[in-house]
């Protein structure tokens, strides 16, 4: 009878299990976020196909197959899927004109609608529409709830396989932390003595910032930065593919990382952009004013990055655990870094690239993230849900803009046999009217923005500025060789 009774407990156990307290801050009003991943496909989509994939995978994945607790709303509870409420495939004409600005309308308009929460919290779109860089679109839309952005791209990359090695997963590089070498003797323990007072320089001052930005620090008002209730607006995807190769060209050539030369992109595509809105388009058509000048000294603009504390799983361990039941580690566990951005135009654009890297490893420094994600925990288990998530909903709308990066497939992945042309992810639902994130495939980087059309109503010409801030930052190194 006791025995019967603990196969109950676990069997119960592995059905129920409590939100965490990331998740249960993305379910607030204030903060009801969720993660797009737009996938273009080189071929038309077969919808049995995928449903028929999804079974054998996605579906094994807990959070994909549960649903929140209808009483209060704090655990997952498994359920039965039906895919046919999941997987969407609109009747399209696979003629339709401006066939682009259909599916980004399209998608705009999923933004406007919440999901329903006695279903598991995803869906998929399927739409068999050419555009001018896929023949088809999917499109991912799940909760933030139910992980990490970082944790869900990989899920989703677990889905995949090579497209010229069908029962290989994606190659995707991993982290390499390099160790200093140990030489013992005392300018080593000078070096590590200094090393560590940085450390605790830099979280002090970087959680002070913190508090200080919680409490009244904004950023300027820029003509990018959202309005009051920006979160609750409609919001527009789109993406631009550059070269990834540009890039590690780059890279090498000043010894940083390939984050180095994305974080430095965007901040040339931004001073140009936001030159551009501050001195009126009529004015700069000729060119003449985009090479002068107009923007306001001492622009105060920062991103909001989110961390996860736990480690990224890996491709292999998910595409395990659905094949096999095995269990991984999950979760939101996510802090928070405030990352500044240098506003300006520079006569050599190879000083946005320098500044990006004493930004970066600035923070590489400091224990920010770890200590906003403690204070978070601290604050929620405290104060409750409530309090939370309006001290989190204050430091986004003090800040500008969202910021992240991802490295992807290192060769041609297929999706249950589709290939792919580019993965695009993004979010919304937090209160910012910019979100930037960079998501390599192949020899290619994708740029997704997701903007709130109010504050940026021409996002193609943001992604005309970063682009064009890539190749002045590239033809720069090249002439230096």
């Amino acid at each position: 009878m006791g025995e019967s009774d603990n196969n109950g407990k676990v069997s119960r156990e592995e059905e129920e299990q409590p939100l965490s307290p990331a998740a249960r801050l993305f379910h607030s009003p204030s903060f009801n976020c969720y993660i797009i991943a737009i996938l273009g496909c080189n071929t038309k989509f077969k919808p049995d196909v995928i449903k028929s994939g999804l079974q054998q995978t996605l579906l094994k994945h807990p959070r994909f197959s549960s649903k929140l607790v209808a009483d209060d709303g704090q655990r997952w509870t498994k359920t039965i899927v039906n895919l046919e409420d999941h997987v969407i495939v609109p009747d399209l004409d696979p003629n339709i004109d401006f066939a682009d600005q259909f599916v980004e309308d399209y998608i705009s308009d999923l933004t406007t609608k919440p999901m329903d929460l006695s279903k598991p919290l995803w869906e998929l779109h399927l739409l068999n529409i050419k555009t001018s860089d896929a023949e088809a679109v999917g499109v991912f839309r799940i909760h933030h709830s139910m992980g990490d952005g970082a944790s869900l791209i990989s899920l989703l990359l677990a889905c995949t396989r090579k497209t010229l090695d069908p029962e290989a997963l994606p190659s995707v590089p991993e982290n390499i932390q390099v160790g200093s070498t140990n030489s013992g003797g005392f300018w080593w323990f000078l070096s590590a003595f200094w090393s560590v007072l940085r450390l605790i320089w830099n979280t002090l001052v970087d959680v002070l910032l913190f508090g200080v930005t919680i409490m009244f620090m904004k950023d300027t008002k820029t003509p990018i930065k959202g309005a009051p209730g920006v979160e609750h607006n409609i919001k527009k995807f789109v993406h631009r593919t550059i070269s990834l190769d540009d890039i590690k060209l780059v890279k090498n050539a000043l010894n940083m990382t390939v984050n180095d030369v994305v974080l430095g992109v965007t901040q040339a595509g931004l001073s140009r952009y936001l030159n551009r809105r501050y001195a009126g388009e009529a004015e700069i058509d000729g060119g003449e004013k985009q090479r002068k000048s107009n923007l306001p000294k001492s622009i105060r603009l920062r991103a909001t990055i989110l961390v996860n504390q736990r480690p990224t799983v890996g491709i292999q361990a998910l595409a395990n655990m659905m094949e096999k039941g095995s269990k991984t580690r999950w979760g939101n566990l996510i802090g928070y870094i405030l990352l500044p951005f240098t506003i300006a135009l520079q006569d050599d654009p190879l000083d946005y690239v320098q500044t990006a890297k004493a930004t970066i490893d600035r923070k590489k420094h400091s224990l920010e993230s770890i200590c906003t994600f403690s204070g978070g925990v601290l604050v929620l288990r405290t104060f409750g849900v409530k309090v939370a998530a309006a001290l989190m909903h204050k430091v986004l709308s003090n800040t500008t803009m969202a910021f992240s990066s991802m490295v992807g497939p290192l060769e041609e992945i297929s999706f249950y046999g589709h290939p792919l042309a580019y993965i695009a992810p993004s979010v919304y639902g937090h209160p910012h009217a910019l979100t930037i994130h960079y998501q390599s495939y192949v020899n290619k980087m994708t740029i997704a923005l997701a903007v709130d059309p109010n504050a940026i109503p021409d996002p193609h010409q943001l992604c005309d500025e970063l682009e064009e801030s890539l190749k002045l930052i590239h033809d720069a190194i090249v002439k230096k060789v």
